[in-house]
């Protein structure tokens, strides 16, 4: 008699075509930007037919989906890492030492920034599922914010466009440079004086 199975390798082979269908999308993503990305690019890079994607994803917007949740639970991952040993004490090093994090992630990757802040196709919209590691982000920053005092909404969206204006002016005008990354603990320190830190 044969043993019970502890492997569904059949779930395994989908669950490994799935991840290399988006490893390609990431690829053309970064290649073509993020709203030229087409099925037949992605079926070719990964030896399809375009119609054999629907197999695995229903539609472009589902592969976008998927994408959208990498994305943000990557920035959650990347957060939680820059916290794990704990924020400086000093509210203007935490405040810093927070918005850096978010800044070194955005802006490592105009693509999956592109994805995670714009609006990159009129009929797209995540899924609660991909959209729950974005609200978890925004958590996290309300957590911290409020270890700091800070409890108004208005405060984290003050922060949260400060920052990601920069990551913006960044990936615009100076892609793979400084010249924004120069001026966070300038923007920051005045959006730390403004709190009266």
């Amino acid at each position: 008699m044969l043993g019970t199975p502890t492997r569904d390798r059949v779930a395994e082979r989908r669950e490994a075509t799935r991840r290399e269908i988006l490893d390609a999308a990431w690829e053309v993503a970064r290649e073509k930007g993020i709203a030229a990305l087409t099925l037949k690019d992605v079926a070719d890079r990964v030896g399809m037919r375009p119609p054999s994607l629907y197999s695995h994803f229903a539609s472009k917007n589902a592969i976008y989906d998927a994408m959208f949740g990498q994305a943000w639970q990557g920035c959650l991952d990347a957060l939680q890492a820059s916290v794990a040993d704990g924020l400086p004490e000093e509210p203007r090093a935490a405040l810093l030492a927070m918005g850096r994090a978010y800044f070194e992630y955005a802006v490592a990757d105009q693509a999956r920034n592109q994805l995670m802040n714009a609006r990159i196709s009129a009929d797209f919209q995540p899924s609660p599922d991909a959209y729950a590691p974005s609200l978890a982000v925004w958590e996290l920053g309300r957590t911290h914010f409020a270890r700091l005092g800070l409890t108004a909404e208005a405060d984290l969206d003050l922060y949260s466009a400060v920052v990601g204006g920069l990551v913006d002016a960044q990936l615009a005008n100076d892609p793979g440079g400084d010249r924004y990354a120069r001026q966070l603990d300038r923007a920051l320190g005045m959006l730390a004086d403004h709190f009266g830190f």
